[in-house]
Order: structure tokens, then C-alpha cells, then sequence
């Protein structure tokens, strides 16, 4: 099977974009707005409030059980390194397709931004809390979490190389 450096590239190029933005948003609300736990700042009346939590562990802060925090830590920052490497081995080894890795970085950009976060804070700076048509949701995210999010579902939704031929 041929090595797609358009693949590679393409999917890095997304990465460090999609890293650099949640980067970029997690400094605005950190340091910017200087939020702290429990601050919130209604963005979109009804719709969109930044409330800035941190998140010791993985989705909806579930804790890994019978694992510490920094253990956890550990462990989750290097799971994302071993997917996104095993992500962007799976971009170079696959047919020239520019959904397929921009799907890729995506991901590999969520998931490095949250292992960034997990590393120099210790927990994720989640902040996002979207709600609408009078559902009060007590969840927060984070930039990071809808590229990965989106990655996922453009890699589920999208037809493959193969199918398109």
C-alpha cells in the first residue's frame, strides 16, 4: 500500500489548526477573561454560557475508577498521544482523500489539546455550555471536544475512498 504524504499533511495542517484554536480559547477564558471555577458569563442569552470548570476526568468528568489523579493524568494525556500517532499512520496508509484526513486532524488536534490541558493544568478547562428550548444542561465542554466530536462523525457519516471509485 502506497504512503499518502497528502494524507499526512493535510491531517497535520487540520491538527495544528484545530489545536492552535482550542489553545487560543482555552488562554481567551483563562487569562482574558480570568475565569475561575464556577464563573459564568452568558455569550448567547439562552443558548450559549461560558461556565469554567475543570475536568479531572474523561467525558462528563467520569473518574477512570480505581485510578488517582495523577495516574489518571498520566494515562489519559498518553492515550491521546497513542491514538493520534495510530490516527496519522492510518491517514498515510490510506488512499488520497482530503475528508478522510481532515476527519484525522480533527480528531488529532482535540485530543493533543486536551492532553496539552491534562499535562501543564493537571485537569481540561472545559468552559462551553450550550442550552436551549428550556433544558437546563450541566455539562460544559471545550473547543477540543467538537473537533474530535465532529472528526468522529465525518469519519462515521462520509463514504470511503473505496465506495467513491
Amino acid at each position: 500500500m502506497a504512503i499518502s504524504a497528502f494524507n499526512l499533511t493535510t491531517a497535520l495542517t487540520v491538527a495544528a489548526l484545530s489545536f492552535g484554536i482550542d489553545r487560543w480559547s482555552k488562554l481567551h477564558v483563562l487569562e482574558t477573561l480570568a475565569m475561575r471555577p464556577g464563573d459564568a458569563l452568558e455569550m448567547i442569552p439562552g443558548i450559549l454560557t461560558f461556565v469554567m470548570t475543570w475536568n479531572y476526568g474523561i467525558n462528563f468528568g467520569i473518574p477512570i475508577p480505581f485510578i488517582d489523579g495523577d495516574a489518571s493524568k498520566f494515562i489519559l494525556s498518553l492515550l491521546a498521544v497513542v491514538v493520534s500517532i495510530a490516527l496519522l499512520v492510518w491517514a498515510m496508509r490510506h488512499p488520497r482523500d482530503v475528508i478522510f484526513a481532515i476527519a484525522v486532524g480533527l480528531i488529532v488536534g482535540g485530543a493533543l489539546g486536551n492532553g496539552y490541558d491534562r499535562q501543564v493544568y493537571g485537569a481540561v478547562a472545559d468552559f462551553l455550555n450550550v442550552t436551549c428550548c428550556g433544558i437546563n444542561n450541566p455539562f460544559a465542554f471545550n473547543i477540543a471536544d467538537v473537533t474530535i466530536f465532529l472528526g468522529v462523525i465525518i469519519l462515521l457519516i462520509r463514504p470511503s475512498a473505496e465506495d467513491t471509485q
